[in-house]
This record gives structure tokens, sequence and C-alpha cells, in this order.
């Protein structure tokens, strides 16, 4: 029997050694099979941040309009002229004109017809801006109204000039003041409530004073 000398590895150690062996380059790609990563522009992506939130303050900023209908009521001794305006507030329109001695009863159809959100009051101050015997008749009539439909809100809202303004309109359409004084009412109205719009878009917040 031959025994290997100690120079010479036997037949199973060369099998193990070359099974330890480990390619140099095993596991490491050439990058071949892969694309390369585009690295963000950072600049850009923080100018779309900036102008994202520039946006969302500018809608905080504006001022907010309640969606509802609405009613205007210029309140007279002998006549009411009420007016009304679509949801979104696009148009004041005149209603009727409803006769003092009716008001508490046909006023009270209305609110349940339209379901408005709000009605504005003329209240008739002076030109100084102050509340004179008008004004007061004004507070007093309205008051039982009020009362009976709290689940409305209801405003007081400055009406000067607004008859003024309203025969202004009937001439220029041709109109005849002196036998519309019913109609003029309306009109008063409906610049009652045009007033009142262009506060609340302007400014967010309801128009004129609360009624109660």
């Amino acid at each position: 029997m031959t025994v290997p000398s100690s120079n010479e590895p036997c037949a199973g150690a060369e099998v193990s050694a070359h099974s330890s062996v480990i390619p140099a380059n095993a596991g490491i790609s050439d990058g071949s099979q892969f694309e390369p990563v585009e690295t963000p522009d950072l600049d850009r992506l923080d100018q779309r941040v900036e102008l994202d939130q520039r946006v969302v303050l500018d809608k905080l900023d504006q001022p907010t309009f309640r969606r509802g209908v609405r009613i205007a009521l210029d309140w007279g001794k002998a006549r009411i002229g009420v007016a009304a305006c679509d949801p979104d507030g696009t148009l004041a329109y005149p209603v009727e004109t409803v006769q003092t001695g009716a008001a508490q009863r046909r006023l009270a159809e209305l609110l349940a017809e339209y379901q408005p959100i709000e009605v504005v009051i003329g209240l008739p101050r002076t030109l100084a801006g102050d509340e004179g015997p008008a004004a007061a008749h004004v507070r007093a009539q309205t008051a039982a109204l009020i009362e009976a439909h709290p689940l409305v809100s209801w405003r007081f809202s400055d009406e000067r000039l607004t008859t003024v303004t309203a025969s202004r309109r009937l001439q220029s359409a041709g109109r005849k003041t002196r036998r519309q004084r019913a109609v003029i009412d309306q009109f008063a109205a409906v610049a009652i409530l045009e007033e009142a719009l262009a506060v609340e878009r302007a400014t967010g917040a309801a128009p004129g004073e609360p009624a109660r």
C-alpha cells in the first residue's frame, strides 16, 4: 500500500478546496441590467410645494359666503316690499308688495314657501346714520314676526337712499314712479338685498346687525 507524501494533497482535500473557492466577482453586477436612477430636482420640488401652500392659503383667506335663499323687506307704514334671491346669491329679484294689515299672515306664508336662511329688514336711518321715529316704528312692527320665527336669522340693514335708487331704476326703465308705488317698494327691497349680498361677499360676515 502506497501512502501519499505530505506534499501531495489527497483527492478528498482537493475537492474540498475547490468547492470552497468563491469567485472574486460573485454577486457583483456590471450594471448592464439596471437603469440609472434619476435624481429629483429639489429646487423644482420646493417651488411646487410653495405654490401649493400659497393656493391653500389664498383659499383660506377668501371670504366665505353662506349658501341659501335670503329675503329682504322694505317695511313702510302702509306697504312692505318683498324681495328674494337664489341660493347662490347671484340675483336679487322683486317678489310682491304686502299690505301692513296682512303682514303677519302673508309674510309667514312667504317664509314657509321660500325657506330663507336669513331675512334682511331695511332700517330707515337718518342721513347722519342715527335712528329716528321711522327706525323705531320698523323695530316695533317687526318684533312679533321675528319672535314667531326663531329658526330664521333676522338682520337689520341700513336702507338709506334705497327708495331713491329704486325710483331711478324705474325711471330708467321708462316707468312712471307716481303710479308704481307698490313696485317701488319691491325694488327698494331688491336694493336692500343687493347691498346685503355685496357686504357678505366682500367681508364674509352677515350684513347689518342682529335683529334680536
